[in-house]
């Protein structure tokens, strides 16, 4: 959830690392701060609950210091210490020597901390990232070699972590990493490292990935280590994001643009897919062995779409299916002849990772379902299918959730005809379907464009709202809710439509707003009959003659998919009007790396 950027570069840091911050403004955050060292050798701590522009305004005032190229940034969000200067990174020892930025959770941190205590050491901040500071202090007495110290330092702690830490005089900087995600870069103009490529992807081609226990120092070799021990480093991967991938242009917020990016982003991902389909390549070509039942796991959003993809492997193919909240994985038992989908937008989700370890998955093959192809879920995995949505910055996820639903149903539907579940006629004419999906979004944007600012303005002074649906309808009611609940901070509860009876009825008063996402299930309209009776205001999206008309194909294995795009509209719509901020909803982040 926090963001790193680390650099040593022949022109001063600073002019980096507030361009890399800034491109991590989108992982959510709550302070922000820098470490420069100055010509002179030292080292000057700047330090904002603000937003980068406060960072900005502090820099400018160091106008007359002159920087050298080393540097470490970070954007935090809370989760041990509260928000305050103080809290926020980067911390230092009790010398000022060592400054440090991390990422994760220090699970012994109170130990530490006490023993640290009793050595004389002197804490400044409740927050447990500062007890690294302490520790390699402690590794570096009488000279100690910097990048063994942090090597040291780290083989007495338990938890996770990505950190960088730059020494104040030598202008050196270690980096290291495990059970979150790192990675650096070599480039003409100096060395990065960063826990999210787009922080630093305007000045690289290629850049290689820690692996848990490497710590590497920045320098133009990259003194790569692990365990201790000084080894080759992994093969580089080229680096296709660039700035221009995620400019406003004539937008006024990503959440817009993203929106409107999901025709798009579908027929791209559609061409990508489509031909391994019906013949079964596409599930053959990652190796796999046949599965007898289906897992899934994710959190949010992409437990949303595993549900999506859950009921057309039931419907399609007979096949029984689970889904888990990853946070609460740790808890199940695992099926015999299963495979286990885990979905992540960023792949570095930490419930899910902590879900692989669990015993949940024990004996199953993995795959993985995810936005970035080199994250840590996808180097676990056993197979990888991305959802290729490029970069998303909105914090509320949109276009991933759609990629995620499209190549997880592509995928599963090659499964079943590789697996003789499904036949190749039918898989065909399926394919067929999903190729009109990118225009049924269009479809729907324009549908949404005009019937949900009428919606708005009657809602607007709702205290909350329930979203029902039936069947393969249910996934995305329950993505509705959490995109209004996320953006406009209204509360909003999804229930199957036939559990209204069963307790929430009773929320449901004169004009209570209740958003219907219609599939076609029969048994449906007695349920919104049940809520209209008691007085509930009823938005249906569904098919021709609902309020908001989006959806042309209710037999779809993987749903009502355009209802998607109206929902979205909704959630932005009534957020800005009241007032939020719909790119940084309070209290969230994009990348989740905490448990």
């Amino acid at each position: 959830m926090c963001g790193i950027i680390a650099c040593r570069t022949h022109r001063p840091a600073s002019e980096y690392l507030r361009i890399g911050l800034r491109r991590l403004e989108y992982r959510g955050y709550d302070s922000v701060g820098v470490a420069l060292q100055a010509v002179g050798g030292d080292v000057l701590r700047l330090r904002t609950i603000g937003r980068i522009n406060s960072l900005e305004t502090l820099l400018g005032q160091c106008a007359e210091t002159e920087f050298t190229g080393a540097g470490i940034g970070h954007t935090r969000w809370a989760t041990h210490g509260s928000v305050t200067e103080d809290n926020a990174h980067p911390h230092a020892d009790c010398t000022g020597e060592i400054s440090v930025v991390h990422n994760g959770i220090i699970e012994n941190a109170a130990s530490l901390r006490a023993e640290l205590a009793c050595a004389g050491h002197s804490f400044a901040t409740p927050v447990d990232s500062e007890v690294l500071c302490h520790l390699i202090e402690d590794e570096r007495l009488g000279g100690g070699d910097l990048v063994d110290a942090v090597h040291k330092a780290l083989s007495r702690v338990q938890g996770s972590w990505a950190i960088a830490v730059l020494e104040e005089g030598t202008g050196r900087i270690a980096v290291a990493a495990k059970g979150s995600p790192l990675l650096v870069a070599h480039t003409d103009q100096g060395d990065f490292a960063a826990s999210d490529i787009a922080a630093i992807a305007d000045w690289i081609d290629e850049f290689r990935v820690l692996e848990d226990g490497d710590v590497v120092e920045l320098t133009n070799t990259q003194r790569w280590c692990h365990a201790g021990v000084v080894v080759s480093p992994p093969m580089a991967s080229r680096c296709d994001w660039r700035s221009e991938d995620v400019e406003l242009h004539d937008y006024t917020d990503y959440m817009a643009k993203e929106i409107d990016e999901q025709p798009h982003v579908a027929a791209r991902v559609l061409d990508g897919l489509i031909g391994g389909v019906a013949n079964g390549r596409l599930w053959n070509d990652l190796g796999l062995p046949a599965f007898g039942r289906l897992q899934v796991i994710g959190c949010g959003t992409s437990l949303n779409a595993g549900n999506v993809i859950a009921n057309l492997v039931r419907s399609l193919g007979a096949l029984p299916v689970t889904t888990v909240v990853a946070s609460e994985a740790a808890a199940q038992v695992p099926d015999p002849d299963q495979l286990c989908l885990a979905v992540s937008q960023s792949g570095e989700t930490a419930d899910v990772l902590r879900a692989m370890e669990s015993s949940a998955v024990d004996g199953s093959y993995v795959l993985a379902l995810t936005n970035n192809s080199h994250s840590t879920l996808a180097r676990l995995a056993d197979a990888v299918i991305e959802c290729s949505a490029g970069p998303e910055i909105g914090v509320a996820a949109s276009k991933t959730f759609v990629c995620q639903v499209i190549s997880g149903s592509a995928l599963m539907i090659s499964a079943l005809v590789a697996m003789n579940r499904l036949s190749a006629g039918a898989a065909t004419r399926l394919v067929d379907d999903l190729r009109r999906v990118p225009d049924q979004l269009a479809a729907a944007s324009t549908v949404a464009r005009g019937a949900i600012p009428p919606i708005v303005d009657e809602f607007v002074d709702a205290d909350g709202f329930i979203f029902i649906g039936r069947g393969s309808g249910l996934p995305y009611a329950a993505e509705g809710a959490l995109k209004l609940k996320e953006l406009t901070y209204r509360w909003a509860e999804c229930c199957p439509a036939g559990e209204l009876k069963h307790g929430p009825l009773a929320l449901v008063g004169p004009g209570t707003p209740i958003v219907v996402v219609d599939s076609g299930e029969p048994k449906l309209a007695c349920n919104v009959a049940e809520v209209a009776s008691r007085g509930g205001r009823i938005v249906t999206l569904g098919p021709a003659g609902s309020s908001v008309p989006v959806v042309d194909n209710v037999s779809a294995p993987w749903g009502p998919i355009g209802a998607t795009v109206p929902l979205q509209v909704l959630a932005r719509s009534l957020a800005l009007t009241l007032g939020r901020d719909v790119d940084k909803p309070r209290n969230l982040a994009k990348s989740v790396t905490v448990e």
